[in-house]
């Protein structure tokens, strides 16, 4: 592995039954680092956050994280390792308020900061100190997306993997998410792998970028350069 990687897939295959979704993907994230994968519907983006926990798919291959090898292992010890994910759909528990959502995101932890982490993801997200007695089904899109986001923030995580987080939501909601989003990558060091349609707000926020097609990467580098590719200027920005 990588020493500058504090995640890393080698050949790494995923099938639902005998559908095979991803085929030999090879890509790192940088311990610090933000990396978006784009492409089309289908093209593997969410198959591929789930292999890396191994959660709902079956792998083949590789999978590292902070120097260990964690493909294979149950979704609940990679979590407790410090990889917090964000799914597509939000996730909440609709019928709990948001005080219980978050302390769910916390259930795996033994240390005695919890209380103190309330504070940190409020001073993030202050919308939600002020609705933390209300039920989460009860939010907005944008909120509830905050405490799914939030709910990851409690496990302290090294790495959030985040699926599609402007997913359904107005732009200005959007643009805040995605500023408090850099705000945590700088103030915490946290790593982030994020899978997004919207590919010029992602390509914004990433330093690194991959481009998936039918379960395999046909592009890679920094986002600069990605973004100036003419192919992702016409097919996924729209100039």
């Amino acid at each position: 592995m990588s020493a500058s990687a504090i995640l890393e897939t080698r050949g790494l295959d995923a099938s639902y039954g005998p559908t095979r979704v991803l085929q030999a993907l090879e890509l790192a994230v940088p311990a610090g680092g933000i990396v978006t994968m784009l492409g089309a519907n289908g093209a593997g983006k969410t198959t591929t956050l789930r292999a890396i926990c191994n959660m709902m798919v079956r792998c083949a291959g590789e999978v590292h994280f902070a120097g260990q090898r964690i493909d294979g292992r149950p979704t609940e010890d990679i979590v407790r390792l410090g990889i917090g994910h964000v799914p597509d759909g939000r996730g909440t528990f609709v019928s709990l308020t948001v005080e219980e959502n978050l302390r769910l995101g916390a259930h795996t932890r033994r240390d005695k900061q919890v209380a103190q982490d309330f504070e940190r993801v409020y001073a993030y997200f202050p919308r939600l100190k002020e609705r933390y007695r209300q039920q989460a089904g009860t939010l907005s899109g944008g909120e509830q997306q905050m405490l799914a986001i939030s709910r990851a923030l409690m496990l302290r995580p090294k790495l959030l993997l985040l699926d599609e987080p402007s997913f359904g939501l107005a732009p200005l909601v959007v643009q805040e998410i995605f500023r408090i989003l850099r705000a945590i990558n700088r103030q915490e060091g946290v790593s982030m792998l994020l899978v997004e349609q919207n590919a010029s707000i992602a390509l914004e926020l990433a330093d690194q970028a991959y481009l998936l097609e039918t379960g395999r990467i046909i592009l890679a580098g920094p986002s600069s350069v990605i973004s100036s590719d003419e192919s992702v200027r016409r097919a996924y920005l729209g100039y």
